[in-house]
């Protein structure tokens, strides 16, 4: 998980501080060796870390802190907004020419994922209604013009190429007055990347920046690298002046010394970030929800914004209706899986919430396999058996451990688990509904759906109200 062990340390730093009637200076001393010595592990820049403590610090001793009710809470507080500052402050967007089409240029080091990504940007580009064209500026790397080609298949975009004997300077002149022809939105150049940063990597990107004056520069850099990253994004920027950064394998990074220095040494904001290996895995880079969830505040906004991608509207609201009734049957189990795995890893999900980061997720892994295998069980029932699961008798459960290559017992405790969770769904259902009715009673409206059943993982609703069928206790180990 992204920044899992920076979070860790810094959570255990400010849980001396948490609950505290009062503090001093002592403490918040204290409190700041172990932030330093958390961003120096996570191989943030040490200039950086050296102004961000001496930022905190100044802040954190001021008169607002000590003299507050809640002076532990305000010292956490103070860490969020400089670590929200530190990262970028506002939201970096990617720009939009005057006049179509809007040019970009990804450039970066061989192994970074900028080809990869180029296809990720394209499928943002078009969940925003608009229209990208992929161009194949990278004539050295072997196999780079095919892999852009079937990257266009799979999101559906037009791909321009010219094959690998033409210069990828013609190559993107030729493409942005095709792309004009065609009325395309954004052209995005792939350009080709070195191991290293040299002198004809430099010379060609700056041939072809002053050849089509794309509106933005993205460097795409892999975050795992951590201080490297921030070392190549340096020199990138000091010869064709970036607009933006584009962070891959996020997801995996659990250190964030590259998220929490890029901003810092290069002044250029991180825009976009690669959060898996799916084709609409590159995310939006939020500074103020990641430093939450660093500080194991969670991230609700991102959490509904996922669920309103992943979740159809018209099924949920179908599904709630069938729940209330006490419909549950094992055919809307296997379609709550379906939309949670839209979603993301469920660890991801649940390190959104709200004080999950550290104390409730450090022994709980989810067990994949074990999902998979509680799938198979309800895939190797009938139609009428996943209707009515009062025809499982032995034989028939006998046959399902044999399809799913489960054992008896295994369908037997996944069974008694289904029975266990609908009885306390319509329980819930029931209770919300009387407690609905008193709110109206006494003119009172409550924070959260009056039916759903047990909704994921919130209880509650989305921007648009929609309730989350998540609706079963996944197996952990």
């Amino acid at each position: 998980m992204a920044f899992e062990s920076l979070a860790s340390r810094l959570q255990s730093a400010f849980d001396k501080l948490r609950g505290r009637g009062k503090i001093d200076e002592a403490a918040v001393n204290e409190a700041m060796r172990e932030v330093r010595l958390a961003l120096l592990e996570a191989d943030v820049n040490f200039k950086v870390v050296k102004e961000f403590v001496a930022r905190v610090k100044e802040r954190a001793v001021g008169q607002e802190v000590l003299k507050s009710l809640t002076p532990g809470q305000m010292v956490i507080k103070v860490v969020n907004d400089e670590l929200t500052q530190l990262m970028g402050g506002d939201v970096a967007k990617i720009a939009t020419a005057p006049k179509p089409p809007t040019v970009v240029m990804m450039v970066g080091l061989q192994g970074a994922g900028k080809t990869t990504t180029t296809g990720k940007l394209a499928k943002y580009l078009q969940k925003q209604n608009r229209k990208p064209f992929l161009v194949a500026g990278d004539i050295y790397r072997p196999a780079a013009i095919k892999q852009l080609q079937v990257l266009g298949e799979q999101v559906g975009a037009p791909v321009f190429s010219l094959g690998d004997q033409v210069s990828p300077v013609e190559i993107a002149r030729q493409a942005i007055e095709q792309a004009k022809e065609q009325h395309l939105d954004y052209v995005l150049i792939d350009t080709a990347g070195r191991l290293h940063i040299d002198e004809a990597l430099m010379d060609e990107l700056q041939q072809i920046r002053e050849a089509v004056n794309p509106d933005e520069i993205l460097l795409v850099v892999d975050a795992m690298t951590g201080q490297d990253a921030v070392n190549v994004a340096e020199s990138f920027n000091s010869q064709l002046e970036l607009s933006g950064v584009i962070l891959t394998k996020l997801d995996g990074d659990t250190r964030g010394g590259a998220a929490l220095s890029v901003k810092a040494v290069t002044g250029k904001p991180i825009k976009f970030a690669g959060m898996g290996e799916k084709l609409d895995s590159l995310e939006p880079f939020y500074p103020e929800r990641m430093a939450s969830r660093i500080l194991g505040m969670g991230d609700v906004l991102s959490l509904i914004e996922k669920a309103q991608d992943a979740v159809d509207t018209d099924k949920a609201k179908q599904m709630e209706q069938q729940m209330r009734q006490g419909e549950f049957t094992f055919d809307m189990f296997l379609e709550s899986m379906e939309q949670m795995r839209k979603m993301g890893p469920l660890e991801d999900l649940l390190g959104m919430l709200p004080g999950m980061n550290r104390k409730a997720m450090k022994d709980l892994k989810v067990d994949e396999k074990q999902l998979a295998r509680t799938e198979a069980i309800v895939k190797s029932m009938t139609l009428a058996e996943r209707s009515d699961p009062d025809l499982l008798n032995a034989s028939r459960r006998k046959r399902i451990a044999a399809g799913s290559g489960t054992s008896v017992q295994e369908v037997n405790r996944f069974i008694k688990q289904f029975e266990d969770m609908k009885k306390m769904m319509k329980q819930f259902s029931g209770a919300a509904d009387k407690m609905k009715k008193k709110g109206k009673k006494k003119g009172l409206k409550l924070p959260f759906g009056s039916g759903g059943a047990t909704q994921f993982p919130t209880g509650g609703k989305g921007k648009d109200g929609l309730n989350f069928p998540f609706n079963f206790k996944p197996p952990f180990k």
